[in-house]
This record gives C-alpha cells, structure tokens and sequence, in this order.
C-alpha cells in the first residue's frame, strides 16, 4: 500500500509537471506535421513604399506555391519601427507571424532603451535576406551645392541650417545620417517621418534639405531629375546610378554605410518551422534572377543560416553602442 502511495505521489507530480510545461505556450510550440496551413504574415513596422515592401513581396510571392500558402504582407509603422516590432514580439509562436525590417533592428534599441521588447531574446532569427548596395545621400531639386564637398561646406559654416528627414527616431535612415554628420563635422536638424515615402515626398517639395536612404526609393526620383544625389555610403558605385560618386571619393574618407535587412519569427517558434522557412527563402535568394532584380533595387543577395544571422545582430548591437558614445541623440 506506501509503494502504491509513492507511485500516486510521483504520477502526480509528473502530470502536473506536463501540465505545467504545457501551458508555457510562448515557450516553445509543438510543431504541427502540416506546417503552414493557413497564411502567414509579414509585419513591416514602417509605411508601404520602402525597401522592406519589396522584399517582402518579392520573397511572399515566390513563396507562396513553394510552402502553398499565401503571405499578406502587414505595414505597421510607428515609433521608429518599435510598434510593428512589439507586434511580432508579443505575437503567438506558431510560425504564423514574420518581421521583416532592417538592421534599425539593432540601432533602435541603442536610442530608445526602454522599448518594450527585447531585440534579442523576443525574436528567432530566420535569415538573413539582403545587404544594402549602401545609401544615397540624397538632396532636394534647388539645393545650390553641386557636389558633396560644397554642401559640407555649407553646412560646417551654417550648422542646423539644414534639415534631413528619416524613417524615425533610431530608424537606421536615422543612425546613418547622425553617423554621417559625425565623420563630415556637420550638424543638421532631424525631422522623423513614419517612413521612407513620406521623407522623399517633402524632400522633393523642399520641406526637408537632405535626406539619406535606399537606393531602391530614391534612385527613380534621381533619373527623374526630382531630387539630386551627392553619393552613396558604399565602398563602390552601384550600377543603377553609375555617375553617382561613393561618400569616400566625394570627400568624406573612410565613410562606409550598408544597411541590412532580414526575416525573424518571435522567440520560441519551432526549429523546424524555422529551417523550411529559412531553406526555401535561401533558395530562392539563390535564383539568378532575384538576385538581379534584388541588386536592381539596392540589394545583395544573402541568404544566411539563423546562427549566421544571430552573430550579425549581436555584432551590430555592439558596433552601434560603441558609435552611439560619439554621437548626442538626447535631442534627436
């Protein structure tokens, strides 16, 4: 009869302990042999129009009849990003819910430190889709400077003078500008937008001096001869705007800015919904022409593993916190 009791005792304990873990849902959910079965979203945390947006329904439609489910890309802008970010954070982990955003990812949380997730520990990496061909530094139609070296010129004598628009405070639209007043010794007034359309469209009106950011939104208003580009923040001209001179041979040596942009689910999605995603994603990725049409649009193919994604976050987070000791964003 106490042997008996022993084992009620210990059944117990073991029942409430599967109990217990059962009900950690967030924790870890168990995969479903049919994974996907309804359509999965993709969270953009900034308005339509920007180089997410293509990503996203570039890759969401390729991936549609491979997974045979349907990807509804979802814009959510706000607070920099951090709104559509807190969305996926505080999402189910089903495999039902995607972030696609850039390395903002990473400069985000250096600016603004009480944001309501945690960059790192809320969010599964997937891949790593695209790095950026760099930036155009990019003005309004009427500016009077004919090259970079004349507006710096400008600005150093003039400082606040000018006002550049971004696609939010601790965007990376945002990070890279201040990054790029820092190395020119200029100073500029910040003007936060929810988003890349919205900066562009006051920057061709003139309510905005400069403006800094993918190739992919601003390189079809420079053929257009609506706004002037003065560089770009790579090591090497792009293609799409070969006339286009990089920061570093315009004059500001040494100045390198290329933004990347990646797929997270919210932490605690099954590994395995993890790898199909990722797999299909990087074989598509690998296709000849995505990666033409990506690098049309500012974009270098990637593809990476989760732990290879992992490493380029952690290793961003660092860098930025070290260029945020040079940089005063209290005002920003």
């Amino acid at each position: 009869m106490f042997n008996t009791s022993i084992k009620q005792i210990a059944c117990g304990l073991v029942c409430l302990g599967v109990g217990f873990f059962a009900n950690q849902g967030f924790a870890q959910q168990k995969p479903q042999t049919d994974y996907p079965n309804r359509p999965i979203r993709i969270v953009i945390p900034y308005v339509a129009g920007g180089p997410m947006d293509f990503i996203g329904r570039t890759l969401g439609q390729r991936l549609t009849p491979v997974v045979g489910q349907s990807f509804i890309v979802d814009n959510k802008p706000g607070a920099g990003g951090a709104l559509g970010s807190d969305i996926v954070a505080k999402s189910p982990p089903d495999g039902y819910t995607i972030l696609d955003t850039s390395s903002s990812h990473a400069s985000l949380p250096i600016v603004s430190p009480a944001l309501p997730y945690d960059p790192i520990k809320d969010f599964q990496p997937i891949t790593l889709v695209a790095n950026s061909v760099g930036f155009v530094i990019a003005t309004r139609p009427d500016l009077p400077a004919k090259n970079l070296q004349e507006f710096i010129v400008d600005a150093k004598a003039n400082p606040d003078k000018y006002t550049y628009g971004s696609g939010g405070i601790g965007n990376v639209m945002h990070f890279a500008t201040e990054f790029f007043n820092n190395s020119a010794g200029i100073k500029m007034v910040h003007v936060p937008y929810k988003g890349v359309g919205q900066a562009l469209t006051d920057l061709m009106s003139g309510r905005i001096d400069v403006f800094i950011g993918p190739g992919t939104a601003i390189a079809p208003y420079v053929k257009a001869g609506k706004i002037k580009a003065l560089a770009i923040t790579a090591n090497k001209r792009w293609t799409e705007l070969p006339d286009t001179p990089t920061a570093d041979e315009a004059g500001v040596k040494g100045f390198v800015y290329a933004p990347w942009y990646g797929f997270w689910f919210p932490a605690g999605v099954p590994r395995e919904y993890v790898n199909r995603l990722r797999n299909e994603i990087a074989k598509i990725l690998s296709e000849p022409e995505v990666k033409k049409s990506f690098y049309e649009q500012g974009f270098v193919t990637v593809g990476s593993t989760p732990e290879e994604f992992a490493k380029v976050i952690a290793n961003e987070i660092e860098v930025n916190k070290k260029l945020a000791t040079k940089i005063d964003f209290s005002e920003k």
